[in-house]
């Protein structure tokens, strides 16, 4: 069994097995949607049996590593291999996709394409996340590009083709600085090319050139993160996209940017990391401020929830900028944990919207009598995502805030001032959040809707609900669950700035 290609499986079965959904049985989409959640199932089973008995969690070496030459005239390898990193964004990739294919239940329109495109996202995510080749993880990074663009342009809102065109521009635009930034790698001060990620480890630059290849990758991270101030594209595409896609969204595609970061422009260019590192810090508090003021102004509930990413985005980018381990793991705990609750609070905006039709605050109000078990389940998504103690984004902001205190080569001045800012974000984020309690559940009945409509959450929902709920709750009790996945990898990396 060792011996298998467990992550080429893993990474084809979505795709492969999504290819058959045509010929299914017509005129049942109860059969599609069992299908596609079974798939769905069936990978995740196997990415928890790799997990368990094929990988090694205290090994900071990269794992299962496969190696088969695809296009052996521009070296292109199909060359995957995880270690604790990508192990846990594969894990955490397979159990929200698994969610958002649970909750796109009552999708009635052309079901067959959308548990496809769904399939296909899967499969691309997990691609990304085990790529160890530069020209493969630019092509895992474009393969997202076609079924996000067609689940937004076919099962968006109104403004549908305006979010799905915008998004298409600002990644695809973004991509052509990860083409140029991987190509120039690859050529680079060798007679032979490699794409391969382990030799270009070992590769050193010009500090010009290292900073140019850095700001390139940085670019094309900045968008998908995403990074003030490319990040407009983000409310426009929440507020039109479905919810299942939201969560998806919300859950995995912007932890693409960070593990970017991460992966490409620590490990790989480690002078130009250090050099930019205080403007990566800088850039987040201001983010986290940003975000949480123009949140306030969101008249729409998905838009809300889109600028409360935004800023949870900036204490990623600041652990990431902190250089040192414990800000790096706050860094990756935090995508880890807005992975889980933003899912969650995309998923509970959907839902009062199947049953209010409407996603406008002046249009709500009064839902807590009518739907209690709505109300309780936004109100502790609602304190999860303003780091309640007890809860994953607690431990994950403590640990940002204290890698920016410990990193030794900043200035007193220069820390007093981005825990000052991040200070004022943590007292932003409930003042926006526990708003949209106030708004939606509370005051007087204003909404024109049937009190025969409002049902309340149903037990495909609540099941939902509860399963994203408990990893918050446990990794906040016990973070070390998750913290030891990625100790070693994150010790290697710190050790390059020290």
């Amino acid at each position: 069994m060792s011996n298998l290609p467990w992550l080429t499986i893993i990474v084809l079965l979505p795709t492969l097995a999504g290819s058959s959904i045509p010929f299914l049985p017509y005129g049942n989409n109860r059969i599609i949607r069992w299908y596609a959640l079974g798939i769905c199932l069936l990978e995740f089973l196997l990415i928890t049996y790799v997990f368990f008995c094929q990988f090694c969690i205290n090994e900071e070496s990269i794992q299962l590593i496969e190696d088969y030459v695809w296009i052996g005239i521009i070296d292109f390898h199909w060359r995957l291999g995880v270690d604790g990193l990508s192990m846990s964004l594969i894990l955490l990739t397979g159990f929200i996709t698994t969610s958002a294919i649970l909750a796109a239940w009552p999708i009635t329109r052309n079901t067959r394409l959308f548990h496809f495109l769904m399939l296909a996202m899967y499969s691309g995510q997990i691609g990304l996340f085990a790529s160890r080749d530069l020209l493969l993880f630019f092509l895992m990074w474009e393969f997202e590009l076609i079924p996000i663009y067609l689940l937004l342009s076919i099962w968006g809102g109104k403004r549908r083709i305006y979010s799905a065109t915008k998004f298409l521009l600002y990644t695809a635009g973004g991509s052509i600085f990860l083409l140029l930034a991987s190509l120039t790698m690859g050529l680079y001060g060798s007679d032979e090319t490699s794409f391969d990620i382990q030799i270009l480890t070992k590769k050193s630059y010009p500090i010009t050139l290292e900073i140019l290849l850095y700001l390139g990758f940085l670019i094309t991270y900045a968008v998908k993160l995403p990074i003030y101030p490319f990040h407009t594209w983000l409310p426009d595409t929440h507020g039109e996209a479905h919810y299942s896609t939201c969560m998806l969204l919300a859950g995995i595609l912007l932890k693409m940017g960070g593990y970017g970061l991460i992966r490409i422009n620590m490990e790989l260019l480690p002078h130009a990391h250090s050099i930019l590192s205080p403007w990566l810090v800088a850039i987040g508090g201001i983010q986290i401020v940003y975000a949480s003021l123009i949140s306030f102004s969101q008249r729409n509930l998905k838009r809300r929830i889109a600028y409360s990413s935004v800023s949870h985005m900036g204490f990623v980018t600041i652990g990431i900028g902190s250089i040192t381990s414990m800000g790096l793991n706050g860094a990756i705990l935090q995508m880890i944990s807005h992975g889980l609750i933003g899912a969650a609070l995309f998923f509970l905006a959907g839902t009062s919207y199947d049953r209010t039709r409407t996603l406008l605050f002046n249009h709500l109000g009064g839902l807590a009598i009518p739907m209690p078990k709505l109300f309780t389940m936004f109100s502790v998504f609602s304190l999860a995502s303003l780091a309640l103690p007890g809860t994953s984004g607690f431990v994950a902001e403590l640990m940002v805030f204290l890698g920016v205190i410990t990193n030794h080569y900043y200035s007193p001045v220069f820390e007093g001032f981005i825990v000052a800012i991040g200070a004022i974000g943590t007292v932003l984020t409930p003042i926006y959040l526990l708003s949209i309690l106030r708004q939606m559940f509370y005051g007087y009945r204003i909404y024109n809707v049937r009190l025969s409509y409002l049902i309340d959450t149903g037990p495909r929902e609540t099941f939902i609900l509860v399963c994203l709920l408990l990893p918050i709750i446990g990794i906040g009790l016990y973070p070390n669950l998750v913290l030891s996945l990625w100790k070693s990898k994150v010790e290697s990396i710190s050790y390059q700035y020290h």
